[in-house]
């Protein structure tokens, strides 16, 4: 995904959180970041192979959560 698509599906966060979190990301080796000469200059965020071994742990996670944590009472 390029950063204007990651900005727009994640709603309310700032460039600068963003920008952060990419940086983070990437030094941790979970997102690739792939940079194409040209004007403008375009650069590409994918998952590494280490993130792809990651989802269905986070999915399993996220799972468990809905299961057993109660939201807000309202």
């Amino acid at each position: 995904m390029r950063y204007g698509e990651l900005r727009r599906v994640i709603a309310g966060i700032t460039n600068t959180m963003l920008a952060q979190s990419l940086r983070e990301l990437e030094t941790d080796g979970l997102i690739r970041r792939t940079v194409y000469d040209g004007r403008p200059v375009r650069v590409d965020y994918d998952l590494t192979d280490k993130t792809e071994v990651l989802i269905p742990i986070l999915l399993e996670l996220q799972a468990w959560g809905e299961q057993n944590i109660q939201g807000p009472k309202q």
